[in-house]
């Protein structure tokens, strides 16, 4: 999953990014490659759980990828859920759950325990059904090297697999890259043939105009 990091299926991968540098790009990259390697389109393969009701930015993004939703959908292969309005949960292996705006519950009001209790109660789940989660979490803190203080952050930092940093260039913006992507273990997990990315050592990647990720 998510070339050139290829990671494993069964993980949560918790991605952080800032205002300055959103991690839209690697939800899409994430969901598309998912649903393209997707083996049979008779069953759910990616499941998006969002707070923002915009799916029809979803299509419009997939449209340029030449992945059509709405026939996804139709099919069962693609599924956009309201967290606001309803849960849904998977019941089926080889699923991708991705989990996006998480920080605009917390942002309007919901309290921390709520959302950490939903968080771990998903993770249970598809580790169950032995499917994929990631959660994207926006952070305020400004890309240095201590670490983040939220609350949030840090149980979800201890609950995943993978930590993945959406960052802005740290020697600050530039025509020719559009930002850096890290990718570290997670606290308890026992590292197996994964290539890390400290910030030390961080790809670069470049946004094209349809919205590709090219790695530098």
């Amino acid at each position: 999953m998510l070339s050139p990091f290829d990671l494993p299926a069964g993980i949560l991968l918790l991605v952080t990014d800032q205002l300055s540098s959103p991690a839209d790009f690697m939800l899409y990259r994430a969901v598309f490659a998912h649903l393209k390697a997707a083996r049979s389109e008779k069953v759910t393969k990616a499941i998006v759980l969002s707070v923002s009701p915009d799916r029809a930015r979803w299509a419009a993004v997939a449209a340029k990828s030449n992945i059509q939703l709405d026939q996804k959908s139709t099919t069962g292969a693609f599924n956009f859920v309201d967290v606001l309005s309803h849960k849904s949960e998977p019941d089926l292996p080889d699923v991708l759950v991705v989990v996006d705006e998480l920080a605009t519950l917390e942002w309007t009001g919901s309290p921390v325990l709520d959302i950490t209790c939903f968080c771990r109660a998903l993770a249970a789940t598809c580790r169950k059904a032995n499917a994929t989660l990631l959660i994207r979490q926006h952070v305020l803190t400004p890309s240095t090297t201590e670490p983040i203080l939220e609350d949030l952050f840090r149980t979800l930092h201890h609950m995943c697999t993978y930590h993945m940093e959406v960052l802005p260039l740290s020697s600050g913006r530039s025509g020719a890259v559009s930002g850096q992507v890290t990718l570290h273990i997670g606290p308890g997990t026992v590292r197996a043939g994964v290539k890390l990315f400290p910030r030390s050592s961080a790809i670069h990647y470049k946004l094209a105009d349809t919205g590709a990720l090219g790695v530098l």
